[in-house]
C-alpha cells in the first residue's frame, strides 16, 4: 500500500537522488535535490514498504504562477499510474494560481495534454550548458 507525504522531514536525499538516476532523469546530487525540494512550495513523495516510489514538485508563488517540475517514479513502479497521481497531486494544490506551468522533457507533451496542459509559444529559458539543451530537444539553438 502506498504512503503519500508532503514533508520533507523524512526524505533519505540519496535515496531520491538514485531514483531519479534511475528513472532515468539524470544524476541530481542529494544536497542538489534538499535544496530544490526544500525551496518549493508543494511537494509530494509516495513510498511503498518504506522505498521511496515517486516524487515531484511544484515551485510557486501563492497567487499567480507554480511552475511543476521534477516528476520521478521509480522504474520497478512506472506503468502504474504513480505519475500521473503526482501529477494531479500538484495540479490540485496549484489550484487558485493564475498559470500552472509544467516543463516537460522532449517527447513526452502527449502524456500532459491528459491534465490540461497546453504548448507554451512564449517560452524562453537560459541554460547553463545551452549546447546540451539544444542537442537535448529542449531548445531549438544554442
Amino acid at each position: 500500500m502506498l504512503q503519500w507525504s508532503n514533508s520533507t522531514d523524512s526524505v533519505n536525499w540519496p535515496e531520491l537522488s538514485e531514483m531519479y538516476r534511475l528513472a532515468p532523469l539524470g544524476n541530481k546530487s542529494p544536497g542538489w535535490l534538499e535544496t530544490a525540494f526544500s525551496n518549493s512550495m508543494f511537494k509530494f513523495f509516495a513510498r511503498e514498504n518504506n522505498v521511496l516510489v515517486a516524487a515531484g514538485r511544484a515551485v510557486a508563488d501563492g497567487v499567480d504562477c507554480s511552475y511543476i517540475c521534477d516528476i520521478a517514479v521509480h522504474p520497478s513502479h512506472q506503468g502504474r499510474g504513480l505519475g500521473r497521481e503526482v501529477i494531479g497531486r500538484l495540479v490540485a494544490a496549484s489550484e487558485g494560481h493564475r498559470k500552472i506551468i509544467l516543463y516537460a522533457v522532449p517527447g513526452k507533451e502527449d502524456f500532459y495534454r491528459r491534465f490540461g496542459f497546453r504548448r507554451m509559444r512564449t517560452a524562453m529559458a537560459i541554460f547553463d550548458n545551452p549546447d546540451q539543451a539544444a542537442n537535448n530537444g529542449y531548445t531549438d539553438e544554442a
